[in-house]
């Protein structure tokens, strides 16, 4: 059931007066029926009447009610359902005074495939459909790689995938530095690789009494049998496993929870999270979401959580929730994460023992990273201001742009646009640009093509023109960029040049100014740090960007060639393989085994892969 109110002026007064007590979801609307802000409320009336009170109202706040033109309300059966609903409009929406966690990526986990005879583990990110057994999630990418690395040191279980496994006639280098067994070749038995895998199952599941138990046993055993390279291998298993426990100091006997602390100062807010799995710290994550109402600090945390759970992404429901600030709307909270879970989740903020370890670390992590992360922005601005008193500006600039060229001999070029403003790199504003129709390596006509293809975006409006545009290069690099923006009439952009010193060392750089000659900087100045930095982002997003284009140009021509390989054979070959490298090791009875594939066919590919 939804009620509409529009004019050209919003009438709080009468609106209010027909406002239903029930719970529900209200959506503000401004100028251009522009979505402003979605909330939730037990009472809608209550809660909707609070914004046009003067009393009490930050100036966000006061500044987002002046620009409300209508509000809609939809009804719902409880506040929990009104918490659920919220989430997913805000998912959809993203209107600019909500929370909105940008954290679009399911969490990772560690697989464990069961349908192959030697069974694999690798990194899984996505939905849980493969069979095998997932253990996680892990916070980040990272946390899983750390995880790996470590039971391939003790376990020495295969990471391999199925197509360079089944391919290989002598074991590769894992197996020269024990990180495998090399199961591929025969070097250890069916029944000794079982066990393997049963004791690094029981160390993800977090039984790490079991697995220590069983390294003991099994090396007592081998001494007894005289096997002593055996009973060696269980004996430094036993070592490092025991070395891990010392340094995983953050373990219980069990416990799934996640902790999340929120430290705020001047408005910037620091959220911080661990995971604990079986009673082990899997890793941590940090957060700075932004506010636009200068909500208390249990407000923005019960909203940056309704998001996290309720946002769109596939969460694992913790059986504990432990936060450091009583959270509003606790009680429908719970009972939708209790909905979700499908048992009983128990959500606290005042904790003992080993919980309040975990919380006091969670504590000190945000206080630590929210210190540094606000001392970064200090130093940021602080360059800023050295850059203006270099350059002689009137203000402090708030923008900057830098273009930079990335080529192999001319092939797959590609630019880069990377932003800067007071805060650092703003990473949502960068941008590549595929260079075409050029003469291998010039790259003057590179530069041309995609400061022409940026400033006619901008000139259209669709993006904010910078104060300075920084290009990597000097005198010639300039006089192009002025040509470009000639040509678009813009003449409030000032363009200053970058060229490498004669030993291409940091600190000796050329600065040009254009239209005033060459600027000097002091070495180990702010102003030359900031400028620096903006250079050697942008020529890393360039090759990063190069990178790609080169190995998805070189993969694709070298099958393209051949008579009868279209788009579905080629994807049949490199899904097979996993590579063009494999593909090229392979012989020609293996590449015949690729479904549909003719004998004549595979002889035909080979040849062509193997040309001199």
């Amino acid at each position: 059931m939804e009620k509409e109110h529009a004019t050209a002026r919003f009438e709080h007064e009468s609106y209010l007066k027909t406002l239903t007590k029930q719970s529900g979801v209200y959506r503000m609307y401004g100028a251009e029926d522009k979505l402003l802000y979605i909330g939730k409320a037990r009472n809608l009336k209550n809660r909707v009447t609070s914004y046009f009170r003067a009393a009490g109202l930050s100036t966000k706040t006061m500044a987002l009610v002046g620009r409300i033109q209508r509000i809609e309300v939809t009804i719902t059966a409880s506040e929990t359902e009104a918490l659920l609903l919220e989430q997913s409009l805000i998912k959809q929406h993203r209107p600019p005074y909500n929370i909105v966690l940008r954290d679009d990526k399911s969490y990772p986990y560690i697989y464990l495939t069961t349908h192959q005879e030697y069974p694999r583990l690798a990194f899984h990110r996505g939905a849980r459909k493969k069979v095998g057994k997932y253990f996680g999630p892990y916070p980040s990418a990272s946390a899983v790689r750390d995880s790996l690395n470590i039971l391939q040191r003790l376990f020495q279980i295969r990471q391999c995938d199925e197509s360079f496994f089944r391919n290989r006639s002598r074991p590769c280098l894992q197996y020269q530095i024990k990180r495998c067994t090399a199961p591929c070749t025969g070097k250890i038995s069916k029944e000794d690789y079982e066990a393997d895998v049963r004791m690094a199952e029981l160390f993800l599941q977090g039984r790490n009494t079991a697995v220590l138990n069983h390294a003991k046993q099994a090396m007592q055993k081998a001494s007894d049998n005289l096997e002593f390279e055996k009973a060696a291998k269980y004996r430094d298993q036993n070592k490092q496993l025991r070395k891990i426990q010392e340094q995983q100091f953050v373990h219980a006997s069990s416990g799934d929870v996640d902790i999340f602390a929120l430290k705020s100062a001047s408005n910037i807010f620091c959220v911080q999270g661990l995971f604990i799995r079986g009673g082990r710290l899997l890793g941590n994550r940090t957060w700075f979401p932004k506010d636009q109402l200068a909500r208390k600090e249990n407000e923005f945390l019960s909203a940056f959580l309704s998001q996290y759970y309720f946002g769109g992404i596939e969460r694992e429901i913790p059986r504990v929730l432990v936060t450091n600030l009583k959270l509003t709307s606790s009680d429908a909270m719970k009972e939708a994460l209790e909905d979700k879970a499908g048992r009983k989740v128990e959500l606290v903020s005042r904790v003992r023992t080993q919980r309040a370890r975990w919380l006091e670390m969670a504590l000190e992590n945000a206080q630590t990273n929210l210190n540094n992360f606000m001392a970064e922005k200090r130093n940021v601005f602080a360059r800023f201001v050295a850059l203006q008193e270099l350059m002689q500006l009137e203000d402090v600039p708030a923008r900057l742009e830098c273009f930079d060229i990335s080529h192999t001999s001319g092939e797959a070029t590609v630019a880069s646009c990377v932003v800067f403003d007071a805060t650092g790199p703003l990473r949502s504003d960068y941008r590549r640009f595929n260079i075409e129709g050029i003469q291998a390596g010039d790259d003057y006509a590179a530069m041309t093509q995609a400061l022409t293809r940026r400033y006619a975006r901008l000139k259209a409006g669709e993006g904010k023109l910078p104060d300075v545009l920084v290009i990597d290069g000097g005198k010639g690099q300039i006089g192009i960029a002025q040509q470009v923006l000639e040509s678009f009439q813009i003449d409030n952009v000032i363009i200053l040049g970058v060229a490498k010193g004669p030993t291409r060392k940091a600190g000796l750089e050329t600065l040009y100014l254009a239209g005033e000659g060459e600027l000097v900087a002091p070495p180990n100045g702010a102003a030359l740090h900031l400028i620096q930095h903006i250079r050697d982002e942008a020529h890393r997003f360039a090759i990063a960007g190069h990178r790609q284009r080169r190995g998805k140009k070189r993969t694709r021509s070298e099958l393209e060639g051949i008579p009868g390989i279209g788009a579905k054979r080629r994807k049949e070959l490199l899904g097979h393989f996993g590579s063009i490298s494999v593909l090229k090791g392979a012989s020609k009875a293996e590449i015949a085994k690729v479904k549909g594939l003719s004998t004549k066919l595979a002889t035909e590919i080979y040849s062509r892969l193997h040309l001199e």
